[in-house]
């Protein structure tokens, strides 16, 4: 976890010039009303490949091998003897040598065309790009493989994508479409958001009204809530990670940049110094925290969007961070004195010293200032348990579809979920019990009856012996925006029509079913009465895809010192 290697952990400072948006850089001084960001130390405050941005337009991967040799006859023309012909041995083509993502390279432009440049950074830039097919137009986060100099810098890359894989589809979080890489570049083809950083409209209005300021705050608490949930821990909240999706002044906000973002199991610790100075904890200072340090960025952001300025203010880092261990919250300069005793007091709680009395970000979502016009708002479910009811409520020929389609995802796909399993299978046997689900939820915040649980476990355990195993574990946890893929969703159909009729007749339900333990009449009759809506007697595959859609959520519920580093 720490940087056992002694050099300075800046391998994602400065990565990028600017969000999506392209916003300028530069300072704001304090006593009007704004605070700097910027670059520091030669880096500028955007993560490798800005946001969602990246490096130059690649130049197109060359995976070629040798030639082919010709190979002539040296046999004489005419009556004459021909003299036995030559083939000279073909050569083996040469394996293509995997990329940093461990997987062959291939080139953005057969799929995608480029557009106009969004951001600039000393790894690479932003595009937006167009799909040639759908000519849906998404943001381009290109980084340059130049600049990836140490391993370190890799493995970074490897774990923002594996973390956006298992984000996609959560509510408030930018979603990632595709991911290329070529001889020199690794694109990151990701959702779009025009309206550009929290950041820059924070400047502009110097600071919100306390209802604007709760409506923002209640988003970015939930994605702490929803990764938290998800075994992911941000480490490097700030407002210039979380986009508008358009100009509109009631555009969602996204959060975005997971470069600094880790996998974490329920207690683990960590070490290693990273975040950008103006919104880390004092136990990341102290070298010793967890997942809490995100309740405090939070905090910071908060406070900021009420007043315009930082909490912990200084001309120099060693000066922001002397302030950050002090502690000392100032509510009397203005506009502190106007802004409400419940705000203040929330602030505080979000930004407790002690990591065992600040706020949980549940805390935060249930506090009375945060609650939406006055209305209560109901616990969430963590993302596990939601999908686990998603998947309870499936019939089992959806299930079913659902366990082909996760046997086919790719490893980087599940690599999130690969570690949220190994954090429930306490005992490292490869199947989690009924027992060590329970704990696992509970460690996680959820609340559940015995019979809840009970009901889940069943409805998950596939094959009927008692425990879940990776893969039911998958088909039963992950996200439902896996079925938008179409080749995932033919995949599946094709498991049932096993003679490529395009159609999925009684028989063939039945056999895919009794493989699975599951075929029994009534079963099979109850599918063919909901999924067969032209009630021909069989399952084409508008309806297959019709059925594995129906229910499913869209999303779920949810000297400057502003660069960030990895210390």
């Amino acid at each position: 976890m720490g940087n056992s290697s002694g050099r300075p952990r800046d391998s994602r400072k400065g990565s990028g010039g600017g969000s999506q948006g392209g916003s300028s850089q530069g300072s704001y001084p304090r006593n009007e009303g704004s605070y700097p960001r910027g670059s520091g130390h030669g880096g500028s405050t955007q993560p490798r490949g800005c946001n969602q941005g990246g490096s130059t337009q690649p130049r197109g991967s060359n995976q070629g091998g040798s030639t082919q040799p010709r190979g002539g006859s040296h046999g004489n023309a005419g009556g004459y003897r021909q003299a036995p012909k030559y083939t000279p041995p073909v050569p083996k083509p040469k394996p293509v040598a995997p990329g940093f993502l461990g997987k062959p390279l291939s080139d953005i432009l057969n799929s995608y065309t480029l557009g106009k440049e969004l951001g600039r950074g000393e790894f690479g830039v932003t595009y937006t790009c167009t799909h040639k097919d759908t000519n849906e137009v998404y943001a381009c986060k290109t980084i340059a493989k130049r600049k990836l100099t140490h391993k370190d810098d890799i493995e970074d890359v490897k774990r923002e994508v594996q973390i956006m894989h298992h984000l996609s589809g959560t509510l408030n979080i930018v979603t990632l479409k595709a991911v290329f890489e070529d001889k020199h570049n690794i694109h990151l083809v990701m959702e779009l958001c025009a309206g550009g950083e929290l950041f820059d409209r924070i400047v502009a209005k110097k600071c919100y009204s306390e209802r604007a300021a709760s409506d923002l705050c209640r988003v970015i608490v939930n994605v702490v809530h929803r990764c938290h949930s998800l075994g992911v821990f941000h480490r490097d909240l700030k407002p210039e990670n979380f986009l508008f999706t358009s100009m509109a002044e009631d555009a969602p906000l996204k959060a975005t940049d997971f470069g600094l973002s880790t996998f974490f199991k329920p207690g683990e610790r960590f070490q290693d110094l990273v975040g950008t100075a103006y919104y880390i904890a004092p136990e990341v200072l102290r070298k010793d925290y967890g997942p809490e340090a995100d309740v405090w960025s939070a905090g910071v952001i908060l406070y900021i969007l009420l007043c315009g300025v930082p909490p912990f203010w200084a001309e120099t880092e060693k000066g922001i961070f002397d302030a950050i261990m002090r502690g000392t919250l100032d509510f009397t300069s203005d506009p502190w004195p106007r802004i409400s005793d419940d705000a203040k007091v929330l602030v505080k709680g979000m930004l407790n010293p002690d990591v065992n009395a600040r706020l949980t970000a549940q805390q935060v979502l249930d506090h009375p200032w945060m609650k939406e016009d006055g209305a209560s708002n109901a616990p969430l479910d963590n993302a596990v348990l939601t999908r686990l009811k998603n998947f309870s409520a499936a019939n089992k020929m959806k299930k079913l579809a659902l366990k082909v389609i996760a046997q086919n995802l790719s490893e980087e796909e599940i690599a999130g979920l690969r570690q949220l399993f190994k954090s429930i299978d306490v005992d490292n046997s490869g199947t989690v019990t009924l027992l060590e689900l329970k704990e696992g939820l509970i460690k996680q915040g959820s609340k559940f009856s015995e019979s809840d649980i009970a009901k889940l476990m069943e409805s998950a355990d596939l094959d009927g012996n008692g425990k879940i195993d990776f893969n039911e574990f998958i088909s039963a946890t992950m996200h439902m925006n896996k079925l938008e893929k179409e080749d995932h969703l033919f995949a599946a159909f094709h498991h049932f029509d096993r003679d490529n009729s395009g159609y999925i007749t009684v028989f063939e339900l039945q056999q895919a079913l009794e493989e699975d333990g599951v075929g029994d009449y009534d079963t099979i009759q109850e599918i063919i009465d909901e999924v067969d809506t032209d009630n021909d007697g069989r399952i084409d595959y508008d309806e297959f895809v019709a059925m594995m859609r129906k229910g499913n959520p869209g999303a779920e519920e949810g000297e400057k010192h502003n660069h960030r580093h990895r210390y």
